[in-house]
């Protein structure tokens, strides 16, 4: 049966460049994450993933692989529906479809059309699985109609995508996760944990320089959806871990005073002036224990490396 595919969230060009206008007008400039995301920031992300300095990825790889099956035991039925929330190519979770003798696969992502590609491909490695694309942005809300989901479901969450939301944002996400996975559901989440700061700062501001190129490519980005007057070359990429918040934050800072324009309006910024493009908060294991646990999840199970760098957690 080929897969379905449904958009609840259309990806609206327009909606995208207000909220991309609404952060660069803010007295302290911001922008969320997926603005990094075009074509060539998707590729940019996987070459991070290769580098020394950012293990995040390949720790986590390692544990999956190393706990599959007690993790599957962890997760029990639920993993019969599995929801993949940022689904991208969906690769992540089909490596967990014979463990979990997942018979139902909801791929979630803000972009339909790269689901329907992603889907097809995974259908035919995996014809014993019912799949279903749903384009969705669950940074908005994350909710699925009974026809769609209706029952208990794994919630997979992989990557310390997590780490994006400020603890009160994560909490609120997490109640949604729990929602969503439904009385005798789990979730299945990665969790970047805390390092020395200098490796932290190392994984966002690597030798090679590919991070800053990540980075500096949101604003080719917001040239082309917003019509702005960007140049790349006029900003510097910084990345600094921040105490107070337990979060490595990313910024581009003006390199001199500049003005960028675009339809209708235009911000000055001062030299050394900067624009907020992330925040990767850390997490100690009994601290993200803590928050599953207050966001409705029970009998928390948790597996690190032995350098305790990542954590593998599922909560029922």
């Amino acid at each position: 049966m080929p897969p379905q595919l449904v958009t609840l969230h259309s990806l609206d060009p327009q909606r995208l460049a207000a909220e991309a206008a609404q952060g660069l007008l803010r007295p302290q400039a911001a922008l969320p994450p997926k603005f990094f995301y075009d074509a060539l920031g998707s590729r940019l992300f996987d070459a991070i993933t290769l580098l020394p300095e950012y293990d995040l990825t390949r720790n986590e790889a390692a544990l999956f692989a190393t706990h599959r099956s007690a993790i599957a035991a962890a997760v029990g039925a639920a993993g019969a529906t599995l929801v993949d929330v940022g689904a991208g190519s969906g690769a992540k979770a089909a490596a967990w479809f014979a463990a979990l003798g997942t018979r139902r696969y909801l791929a979630l992502d803000i972009s339909c059309d790269f689901l329907a590609g992603a889907l097809d491909a995974l259908a035919g490695a995996h014809p014993q699985v019912a799949m279903c694309g749903v384009g969705l942005d669950f940074t908005a809300a994350l909710a699925l109609p009974p026809e769609l989901l209706s029952g208990p479901a794994l919630v997979f969450y992989p990557g310390s995508s997590i780490g994006n939301f400020a603890p009160a944002e994560a909490l609120a996400l997490l109640v949604q996760m729990r929602q969503l996975a439904g009385p005798g559901g789990a979730l299945l989440i990665g969790v970047d944990l805390l390092k020395p700061v200098a490796e932290m700062e190392a994984a966002y501001d690597d030798a090679l320089g590919l991070t800053a190129a990540f980075n500096r490519n949101l604003l080719a980005h917001l040239n082309r959806l917003l019509g702005s007057d960007f140049a790349p070359r006029q900003w510097r990429h910084r990345a600094v871990w921040n105490a107070a918040t337990q979060a490595v934050e990313m910024h581009l800072h003006a390199r001199e005073a500049l003005t960028v324009r675009w339809p209708g309006a235009e911000r000055r910024f001062a030299a050394g002036e900067g624009i907020h493009t992330e925040n990767a908060h850390k997490w100690r294991v009994e601290a993200f224990a803590a928050l599953l646990r207050r966001a409705g999840f029970e009998a928390v199970q948790t597996w690190t490396d032995a350098g305790e760098r990542f954590a593998v957690m599922v909560g029922r």
